[in-house]
């Protein structure tokens, strides 16, 4: 059983420097998980705690129930990638991946079918007899991962593999390592930057600040519910956009006020609000560039003006500014637009959007946390 469950941990650096803070959590055998935030949030430093590369100054971390504090990473059952590959350049692939197994005095004869399996798997058959020198960049991730697959270990552990790669390959392995999980059916542990790395490889997702952890939740969880304005504005692309503006109530319900507008709170959002009988106050409203549309000319459209109008291909990004001067972003798909519409989103275009209440979020100006979790 590969289950991991780190217990109050704490990193300290020279007594003075708090890496990583009341750390709890519990992962389940064979379940993938994934770190993710900004750089120095410290989810590089808890994965080597986990693998004994770093010191815990406090708290526990067990791996298949046992404590493993005072263990060596080789008696932990784990495997690590890391993110530049830590190839031997002197080496060839074949015994790149079979170092580990010499080192443990395993017999050829294994050693031999335990690599070639492991190259089968990942693609990389016919690079055996290479050095690392004469293989791309994926290719050597691709060995990398080879060399942890060998030792058959309990957890994998994964951090920032793929960062050191481009955007067409990073697409393609973070596909071959969602083919990879399923082969392997262990437990991942996975460190990334990558918002999108994070939504498309994690059941569960870690989401950490200056070493604390912000949420914990499945790729649907945190998108749709976050627990405060950090995650609410790191998960998604492009980010939440974030109004101040007033929640107010009358004898129908909820409803704010953006830009002199008047936007019900319905569905869900709205029963929450009653449900929790929520006073009105002043808020900050988070509307995903999804979820605003463009509209005509109305009582509840906001006026605004295009300043950047950004092709991604399949959408656009608008960039507006509204007639107070606050910047957002829409998202466009660009089925949605004939092509006498496109040609006349420029710079300088009147427009007006809107949205609705069902896809708003609440929080808290101060504390900054959803006000419906």
């Amino acid at each position: 059983m590969a289950r991991v469950k780190l217990t109050d941990v704490k990193k300290i650096y020279d007594k003075k420097v708090i890496a990583v803070q009341d750390f709890n959590l519990e992962i389940q055998d064979k379940e993938f998980v994934v770190f993710v935030g900004p750089s120095g949030c410290g989810k590089s430093t808890t994965l080597r705690m986990i693998a004994g590369l770093e010191d815990i100054s406090e708290g526990t971390v067990e791996i298949g129930n046992v404590v493993v504090n005072d263990l060596q990473p080789k008696d932990r059952k784990i495997a690590m990638v890391f993110q530049n590959y830590a190839l031997y350049p002197h080496m060839t692939v074949y015994d790149n991946i079979a170092f580990s197994l010499r080192l443990q005095k395993e017999a050829e004869d294994v050693i031999y079918d335990r690599v070639t399996k492991v190259a089968e798997i990942l693609g990389i058959t016919d690079y055996l007899l290479r050095k690392p020198r004469a293989l791309s960049g994926g290719q050597r991730q691709r060995v990398a991962i080879g060399r942890a697959m060998v030792r058959e270990s309990e957890v994998f552990l994964m951090d920032e593999p793929l960062s050191n790669l481009d955007a067409k390959l990073r697409n393609q392995m973070r596909a071959e390592i969602i083919l990879l999980r399923q082969k392997l059916n262990t437990t991942f542990i996975y460190v990334t930057h990558d918002q999108t790395e994070a939504m498309t490889l994690g059941d569960r997702i870690v989401i950490m600040k200056d070493g604390y952890i912000m949420q914990v939740g499945t790729p649907t969880e945190v998108f749709e519910m976050p627990e405060n304005l950090f995650v609410a504005e790191f998960i998604g692309a492009p980010k939440m956009n974030i109004i101040r503006t007033e929640l107010k109530k009358d004898e129908n319900g909820y409803f704010v006020t953006p830009f002199g507008a008047q936007i019900r709170a319905d569905g869900s959002k709205g029963n929450a609000l009653s449900t929790r009988n929520a006073p009105e106050r002043e808020i900050l409203l988070g509307v995903r560039p999804e979820h605003i549309v463009l509209t005509e000319q109305g009582s509840n459209a906001i006026p605004c003006v295009l300043e950047v109008n950004e092709m991604m291909g399949s959408e656009l990004h608008l960039h507006i500014v509204t007639e107070d001067g606050s910047r957002l972003i829409v998202r466009v798909p660009t089925m949605d637009l004939s092509d006498h519409e496109r040609e006349e989103l420029v710079a300088g275009h009147q427009l007006y959007v809107t949205f609705t209440g069902k896809v708003m979020h609440f929080f808290d100006p101060e504390t900054e946390q959803n006000l419906l979790v």
